[in-house]
């Protein structure tokens, strides 16, 4: 299983939409005071990738100036920059220069979830691959020799081809994207592997040679494309203690003029001083004040408490809770983005993607993965010439070192276990804030 998933198609849809950087006027209006001079921005970026990815971006970023802190989030693929002063830092040329494209995140805009789609293609392209040459190798493995046995490896080859040129695109677009970069993620080390392991294969096949690995280097792509599709469904399904707070948002509300009219306004549109109309069965639009009605409120979102409050002229009210009996004006104290509820939203995104010590540490090392790799294949390569003076026996094990290091557990284990615990424990009523709160009860 690897890490990096498929965006790059994305990524240039995202940059043709975008011809251009957004203008610093737009940043400001896309970004949000956290006073003190202090103001933060939300990105989509689409095409990172990994623990290696997450300590490039956070690094390059820190190390603007004017820029507080930048946290990136792996499930929802978007970075938090906290930045102080009122010119914005270059966020998007910092990017561009490690090739990541990015644009403003909406929270109105959901897109389709084309990465699944392209990994379940790319799953049946590899798996019928690699099905039909390990056929073939049955009779190879049985004893076949001569030209039946260069037949085998010539299709085998064929078939190969396709399987690698789709199914392998995923992490071949990923390695020569980093490396174009100047960079390394963990997708290269099982580019150059597979790459290496159907070359030496192709070379044995053309030399009559008695054994090849085409069905090794297939079934190996069908195999990581199996890990990274449960790991990409694992991902959507911890999202949905943040998308369920996200529904229990008011998609708009009745705004009540002062010429009378009545008037249905989306809640991004609401506004401070807006005066609204709240049926029995609705839910609070925004953070604000009852200015006349009486009726009782589910608010268990908030206190966590199962039983209604009543409520009258002057209560204090908060986004999210729900008006159960009678009808209510209110008015508005504060804008959607600014209410109780999309702070409770952003306090789990936080929790998602915050940094418990050992996430830290796994972020660390994941970052190093790729060069020792690389490095302790070319030593063993090197070891094995020089014991051996065998450079075809040198190059397989070399590939082998390669191709058998699965950078999964480093990179996203400790992440997906924490995210998926946060899940969990929002399911049973617990918000978390931090997720180095829960590696202290471990």
């Amino acid at each position: 299983m690897s890490c990096c998933a498929p965006g790059a198609e994305m990524a240039l849809e995202v940059a043709a939409a975008t011809s251009a950087s957004p203008s610093s006027e737009e940043i400001k209006l896309a970004s949000r005071s956290l006073g003190g001079d202090i103001h933060q921005t939300d990105l989509s970026v689409p095409t990172v990738h990994c623990g290696a990815c997450i300590q490039t971006i956070e690094a390059a970023l820190g190390s603007v100036e004017n820029v507080v802190s930048a946290r990136v989030n792996l499930s929802t693929k978007r970075v938090s920059i906290r930045w102080r002063g009122d010119i914005v830092p270059p966020f998007f040329a910092v990017l561009g220069r490690l090739g990541y494209q990015a644009h403003l995140f909406d929270p109105e805009i959901h897109e389709k979830d084309r990465t699944l789609s392209e990994l379940i293609r790319a799953v049946a392209v590899a798996g019928f691959a690699a099905g039909n040459i390990m056929l073939l190798s049955v009779s190879v493995w049985s004893g076949a020799e001569g030209p039946t046995r260069d037949l085998f490896h010539w299709l085998s080859a064929l078939i190969a081809i396709p399987a690698l040129a789709f199914a392998g695109g995923i992490y071949f677009r990923s390695a020569a994207n980093a490396l174009r970069h100047g960079r390394m993620n963990m997708d290269v080390p099982i580019a150059v592997g597979v790459s290496l392991a159907y070359t030496m294969s192709l070379y044995e096949t053309i030399n009559h040679g008695e054994h090849a690995y085409f069905d090794a280097s297939v079934s190996l792509l069908f195999f990581l494309l199996i890990g990274r599709t449960l790991d990409h469904v694992m991902r959507e399904r911890a999202r949905t203690a943040v998308n369920g707070l996200s529904r229990l948002a008011a998609r708009g509300a009745v705004v009540l003029r002062d010429d009378g009219i009545r008037e249905y306004v989306p809640v991004a549109e609401l506004a401070r001083g807006m005066r609204l109309l709240i049926a029995a069965g609705e839910r609070i639009p925004v953070d604000g004040d009852i200015v006349s009605g009486n009726s009782d409120l589910d608010c268990s979102i908030v206190s966590g408490e199962s039983a209604p409050k009543a409520v009258s002229a002057g209560t204090h009210v908060q986004a999210g809770t729900l008006n159960l009996t009678g009808p209510l004006t209110m008015q508005a104290s504060a804008a959607a983005k600014d209410s109780f509820l999309a702070e409770m939203i952003r306090l789990m995104e936080a929790a998602e993607g915050g940094r418990s010590r050992y996430r830290r540490i796994a972020d660390r090392v994941s970052a190093l993965y790729a060069p020792v790799v690389h490095l302790a294949a070319f030593v063993t390569f090197l070891g094995w010439m020089v014991a051996s003076g065998d450079w075809h026996r040198a190059m397989t094990i070399a590939i082998a070192v390669l191709i058998i290091t699965c950078p999964c557990a480093l990179g996203l284990a400790v992440p997906i276990v924490q995210v998926v615990a946060a899940r969990r424990l929002f399911e049973a009523g617990v918000m978390v804030k931090d997720g180095s709160a829960m590696e202290r009860l471990a």
